[in-house]
């Protein structure tokens, strides 16, 4: 009996999502700052010669990015790193086995959509108080305008500005498709299998792509409801171009089939 409670212990505890132990500081973000350590747990570094993009720990051996991050043959990914020019003890370098970049993804077109990718990991992470799971949405579930999310990543503070060397988060809330895809924002190319967040003063920036969009659920869990795709043109922070997420409840069907085949 003693042996099938720890199993189910084991267990519940691998299956459990969102809920980071250091919870983060969401009180008085206004145009981004130092993430507190560990409070986005889910969050990676994607590394090949040098870091590249961010992405999110979906399964204990899986890693949702953008799939304009891959364009190298090799990478790993590293979980619970704070501070870039420092080893600090818990993070984990976990090589990447195989890449999966969805069919529909086009490098010359990034408005055209699909700009996602799964990661599958040579070896599982080792989920601890550092390393938890983002849960996924279900299937098509909805965001609604001016929803409250955070965009984490190490890229830079701002256009043209340094890249960071700390986990940075930043307060978006949500664009409503109706309001992203009129003429003076973006137009058609905003997809309804995307999400726009944040604009004007609060927005992505390079380095930040593949990472996650988290949102919270009602159930206090936290989401990953985007991935960080692009930015305009002229600059990070320009008015009425809000950052541009990859959907993620769009892509839930091909995120189940790649897994379950893999």
């Amino acid at each position: 009996m003693e042996l099938a409670l720890l199993l189910l212990l084991v267990v519940k505890t691998v299956s459990g999502c969102g809920v980071p132990t250091y919870q983060p500081n969401t009180s008085r973000v206004v145009n981004g700052e130092e993430a507190r350590p560990y409070s986005w747990p889910w969050q990676v570094s994607l590394e090949s010669f040098f870091p590249t993009c961010g992405g999110t720990l979906i399964a204990p051996n899986w890693v949702l990015t953008a799939a304009h991050c891959i364009t190298f043959h090799t990478y790993r990914v590293v979980l619970a790193e704070h501070d870039m020019n420092k080893e600090e003890g818990p993070e984990q370098s976990i090589m990447v086995e195989k890449m999966f970049i969805h069919p529909k993804w086009n490098d010359n077109c990034v408005s055209c959509g699909n700009d996602i990718a799964l990661l599958k990991l040579e070896k599982s992470a080792v989920l601890n108080d550092k390393v938890q799971l983002a849960c996924l949405p279900q299937d098509g579930a909805p965001l609604a305008h001016n929803q409250p999310c955070f965009v984490t990543g190490w890229g830079r503070l701002y256009s043209g500005g340094p890249q960071a060397t700390t986990l940075q988060q930043a307060l978006l809330p949500v664009v409503a498709h109706n309001v992203c895809s009129q003429s003076d924002w973006w137009g058609s190319s905003a997809k309804t299998t995307m999400v726009c967040a944040g604009g004007d003063s609060k927005s992505a920036c390079h380095g930040d792509s593949g990472g996650p969009l988290n949102c919270k659920g009602r159930d206090g869990k936290w989401y990953i409801e985007g991935v960080t795709s692009f930015v305009d043109g002229r600059g990070c922070n320009t008015p009425q171009k809000p950052t541009v997420f990859t959907r993620v409840a769009s892509f839930i069907p091909w995120i189940s089939e790649i897994i379950a085949q893999n």
